[in-house]
């Protein structure tokens, strides 16, 4: 067994602390990696998918309520957002539970559409309870894909399936890291920029004359 491996069998506990934390945020192809070494029994593929489910369901949650009670305030402040949050709200008119149970599955629309539905006039816990039944979905569908995979991945390349998923699963992890520090620093550099570049007079401003 690899050195990674026998990390993940010694610290499991924590790797289901991370897989919640992770899929609080996004987390896709972390949980289909994570249950491909499920697959192999390193992890227990049932707490895997409660974990997905929780923290999936639980910043969904969060950011409804970013959405509710913070909405306008951030929309003043980014009045760039309103194009995305009108386009969501037409969807939410016309298929609502649909949409409400399918959004998560779109990638790069989680967060937003969860901060949209909370803006719009759905009630609170309709959304909580659909909510709750999406994250389970979610979960399900990508634990058991990764699941299926690490086992297909087994069967063709032997005992050296498990070491090239789990290094896989290690550098996927970092890059997504990488990438969400990325752009963090990003968003600050561009909130600088915008908060300190110079305003333009307009004609009303200029004295008549």
């Amino acid at each position: 067994m690899s050195e990674v491996q026998r990390y993940i069998a010694e610290y499991h506990d924590w790797f289901y602390l991370i897989t919640l934390v992770w899929t609080f945020f996004e987390g896709e192809s972390f949980v289909i990696l994570a249950g491909a070494v499920a697959a192999k029994g390193l992890l227990d593929p049932f707490a895997l998918i409660a974990c997905s489910w929780l923290g999936s369901w639980l910043g969904d949650q969060c950011w409804f309520f970013v959405g509710r009670y913070f909405g306008k305030r951030l929309l003043s402040r980014f009045p760039e957002w309103q194009t995305g949050i009108d386009r969501i709200h037409g969807w939410i008119e016309r298929w609502e539970v649909l949409f409400i149970l399918s959004f998560r599955f779109i990638y790069g629309i989680r967060n937003f559409s969860s901060a949209a539905l909370g803006i719009s006039g759905i009630n609170t816990y309709r959304f909580l309870i659909l909510n709750f039944v999406s994250a389970g979905l979610w979960s399900c569908s990508f634990v058991g894909a990764g699941y299926l995979f690490g086992q297909a991945f087994e069967h063709v390349l032997g005992r050296w399936g498990t070491d090239i998923e789990v290094g896989v699963a290690g550098m996927v992890l970092l890059i997504c890291v990488i990438a969400w520090a990325a752009s963090r620093w990003r968003l600050r550099q561009g909130t600088s920029s915008s908060e300190s570049a110079p305003s333009v007079r307009t004609d009303s401003e200029f004295p008549d004359g």
